[in-house]
């Protein structure tokens, strides 16, 4: 395939920003393959993916971002990011003692569906290590029994920084994140919930679930922020459920879910389809 490059983009909406955007890459030879937008009218705002071929654009890739600050994004007002599909994300993951979505997010790695490296995993306990080692990634493994919390998550952010990690997957990580270690990665950090949030919270969902008699079992997916688990939210599904369930099977119905929703979340993230904007998310086709 072609390398690409991917503008997402918002900004106050208003006339011609679709046409300038398009005609800045015709105009420098750009073949666009790809190209999204929609228009939140109650708060006047455009949103925009485009995507288009390298190999005969006139710009130099290194000077792209310049080029279009210069001459597209001063004019509207334009925020953007600037991406490349020959840039292989670095993922990281943070596991605690459940196998389930770890053993999911490594085969789709290792099966090709993603395209993203894992150097590292890291865990608050040793239970999943054989597993890393299987898969030939390097664990770590932090514990709060002879350093204080801050001290472990001051030695996760350095190792992460000096890995260069673009990205952190919580795979039923069973530890709250400080403020200060959410803040050094903005937008970077994935976690699943095991409901639509926030019914049904604690450490016994099912549980919970099961003695409400409810009809449905959700999973939510959602970018961590500085506000327990009111991150914007970035995929979410349900599966029903009856009576007849008992609660072993509403665990396992639920780890099924988790494993699809934060899989789906993951993947957007990796295809750069996804803008926050304002504590919720745009998530383009």
């Amino acid at each position: 395939m072609k390398d690409t490059a991917v503008l997402l983009i918002h900004c106050p909406d208003q006339q011609g920003i679709l046409a300038s955007v398009t005609q800045f890459l015709n105009k420098n030879n750009g073949n666009i393959i790809y190209l999204d937008q929609n228009v939140d009218r109650a708060e006047s705002v455009f949103f925009m993916r485009v995507e288009w071929e390298l190999d005969q654009f006139a710009i130099p890739r290194e000077k792209i971002s310049d080029y279009f600050e210069t001459l597209i994004a001063r004019k509207f007002n334009i925020c953007f990011t600037l991406h490349f599909s020959d840039e292989r994300p670095r993922m990281a993951i943070f596991v605690s003692k459940m196998s389930h979505c770890l053993f999911d997010i490594l085969s789709r790695h290792s099966s090709g569906e993603w395209v993203v490296d894992i150097p590292l995993i890291i865990s608050n306990h040793k239970d999943l290590e054989p597993v890393a080692k299987r898969f030939g990634i390097d664990f770590f493994c932090f514990t709060k029994e002879s350093i204080t919390k801050e001290e472990q998550e001051n030695k996760e952010i350095a190792l992460l920084k000096g890995k260069k990690i673009d990205l952190i997957v919580l795979g039923r990580y069973m530890q709250v994140l400080s403020d200060h270690f959410v803040s050094s990665f903005p937008n970077e950090i994935i976690n699943i919930h095991h409901s639509f949030l926030p019914a049904f919270a604690g450490a016994k969902p099912y549980h919970a679930a099961h003695e409400r008699g409810v009809k449905i079992i959700g999973a939510t997916s959602h970018y961590v922020t500085a506000d327990l688990d009111a991150g914007p939210i970035i995929a979410q599904d349900v599966v029903r459920i009856s009576h007849v369930d008992s609660i072993e099977n509403l665990v396992r119905k639920g780890r099924d879910l988790e494993k699809i929703v934060l899989s789906e979340a993951v993947y957007k993230h990796l295809q750069r389809k996804i803008l926050v904007f304002n504590n919720r998310t745009i998530i383009f086709n």
